[in-house]
């Protein structure tokens, strides 16, 4: 298969890492009774522990109660995950595509960025600093962001018209997520808007049952693998070495193994 900025190059050995079929795992982990719709409970999931990889204050047990049982909190408490929240209601109903991708985004940083900025590609430089303020990383120039992510789209499009097998729809979901993260498009709310971009090529292929993978979560969970797996990668845009994703490709459908 012939992309512009994806590759299918640790398809292989992805596959031969795997133990057990993703949707087949899927179909046969215990679904828990919940007392509220089963959608929305984990559509909460995902917002509240993408918001916490952010390093937004809020917890699942107080959002839930936001969401479902109507408990009054300060504005300021909730109102970044029920952004979120609403990107994810956005993502059930809309097709994935370019367009469509920088309306989520809007939605996204509704409470974190200007209206100029809100879906709008960034045309300056952008560097990701870690925890003491340094560089960790240097994303792509501003005058490649553009052309970057529109080859992420023209892919993302010829993936969505292929009959993919279950290692392919997992591999390309992770990869789409890291490649976007790594052009680091927007201005603010780029791993946000990554991690529903996974979701939302999963749900582009597998239905509504997408929406019960807590890969939020289980990055959220495997905070320091997540970022170090998207480090190893390389310090600069241009010297980016794909060969080395390899464990970050597998997060998603590891986690899926390890249900019971």
């Amino acid at each position: 298969m012939t992309f512009e900025i994806l590759n299918s190059e640790l398809l292989d050995d992805y596959t031969r890492a795997i133990n057990v079929l993703p949707l087949d795992k899927l179909s046969k982990i215990k679904k828990n009774e919940i007392p509220v719709d089963y959608f929305q409970f984990y559509k909460s999931v995902s917002s509240v522990y993408s918001s916490k990889i952010e390093g937004e204050d809020i917890d699942f047990d107080s959002y839930f109660k936001h969401k479902f049982l109507k408990v009054e909190f300060k504005p300021d408490y909730t109102r970044r995950a029920d952004d979120l929240y609403a990107a994810y209601d956005f993502i059930d109903t809309n097709r994935l595509n370019l367009e469509n991708l920088k309306q989520a985004h809007a939605l996204i940083t509704t409470n974190i960025l200007p209206v100029s900025y809100q879906g709008v590609t960034r045309q300056n430089p952008m560097y990701v600093l870690n925890s003491n303020d340094q560089i960790e990383y240097v994303a792509a120039e501003p005058r490649l962001v553009n052309d970057e992510l529109e080859k992420l789209f023209r892919d993302i499009e010829k993936l969505l018209k292929l009959a993919l097998n279950q290692y392919e729809i997992f591999y390309y979901a992770s990869l789409i997520h890291l490649v976007f993260v790594k052009i680091h498009p927007f201005q603010d709310g780029n791993g946000r808007t990554a991690r529903l971009l996974e979701k939302w090529f999963l749900l582009e292929k597998i239905g509504p049952e997408a929406t019960t993978i807590q890969l939020e979560k289980n990055y959220y969970i495997k905070l320091s693998n997540y970022y170090n797996h998207i480090k190893v990668l390389g310090l600069e845009y241009s010297e980016l070495n794909y060969k080395k994703s390899l464990d970050f490709l597998l997060m998603t459908a590891k986690w899926i193994e390890e249900q019971e």
